[in-house]
């Protein structure tokens, strides 16, 4: 059961899915400890989430588990999503304030620490999220057409859900303890979209954002394996999240058949059921 800010052991969780990253979590997982252990103590914990990993990322894993009093781990032994497995941890996680970043280390600790004291010194936020768009923002590597992927999809996201948010995919962002327990329900995108998904459910549950100047690096070792599948993918999540979102829902379940062919065009049943969240 999700817990109450209120009997929060920690001030701050940092939940960090991983999926086949034994060749970059280690890194990440030094520079994080190193960092929140000496600023923050058990004041703060880090969760990893493995989900569907086929290779030697949990043996990495346990050995800093081994050495840190901070850091803690769940295995899914089978896939569940980059979206699934931050929704887990969400449910595990037992800080006041949620953060949940990528396990190529692409948004150093300070930037986590960067939005966690804003929301702190900012209660009138729900959610604070690192944005690689603003013109402060910082960012090395990343290529014209990461770049052109990123604003192309954002256009789309603000054009169906008006949220005004420059960069909605990035991989930095906490939240209040107490939002993430009122939007947990309504998290049912386990792929690469479950950000818009959680964006949208917190405007829907009356929560400010807050978009905030990043500092960031891209790690083209990727384990997004074909880009053009994953961005079919994620637009059609997108129209799945606006006709749900919508008040015409039911007027619009004639178009169930057809989406779904869609669907099956892109991904088998099984890979479908992957992107599902399921509590």
């Amino acid at each position: 059961m999700p817990t109450n800010s209120a009997d929060s052991d920690y001030k701050l969780s940092i939940i960090i899915p991983a999926y086949n990253e034994e060749r970059r979590i280690g890194k990440t997982l030094e520079r994080y400890l190193e960092y929140f252990e000496h600023k923050y103590g058990h004041d703060c914990e880090i969760l990893v989430v493995l989900n569907g990993c086929r290779d030697d990322t949990e043996s990495v894993v346990k050995n800093y588990v081994n050495q840190s009093a901070i850091l803690k781990y769940v295995n899914f032994p089978e896939p569940i999503g980059k979206g699934g497995a931050i929704a887990k941890g969400f449910v595990l996680a037992q800080g006041e304030f949620v953060a949940y970043t990528d396990a190529d280390g692409s948004a150093g600790p300070e930037m986590i620490d960067r939005l966690f004291r804003f929301l702190q010194e900012n209660p009138n936020f729900a959610c604070a999220i690192g944005s690689r768009n603003l013109p402060e923002s910082r960012t090395l590597g990343r290529t014209a057409f990461r770049k052109l992927l990123t604003k192309s999809f954002n256009w789309l996201v603000n054009l169906l859900f008006n949220l005004q948010i420059q960069d909605t995919q990035c991989g930095a962002k906490v939240l209040t303890k107490e939002m993430v327990n009122r939007i947990l329900p309504g998290l049912y995108i386990a792929g690469l979209s479950f950000d818009v998904n959680l964006l949208v459910e917190v405007r829907k549950n009356g929560g400010k954002i807050a978009e905030i100047p990043i500092d960031w690096f891209d790690d083209h070792d990727s384990t997004i394996t074909n880009p053009l599948k994953s961005s079919v993918v994620m637009f059609l999540s997108v129209l799945q999240i606006k006709i749900t979102n919508s008040p015409l829902r039911k007027k619009l379940l004639w178009l169930k058949p057809f989406t779904d062919w869609l669907w099956s065009l892109v991904l088998s049943k099984k890979e479908r059921e992957y992107l599902k969240i399921k509590h």
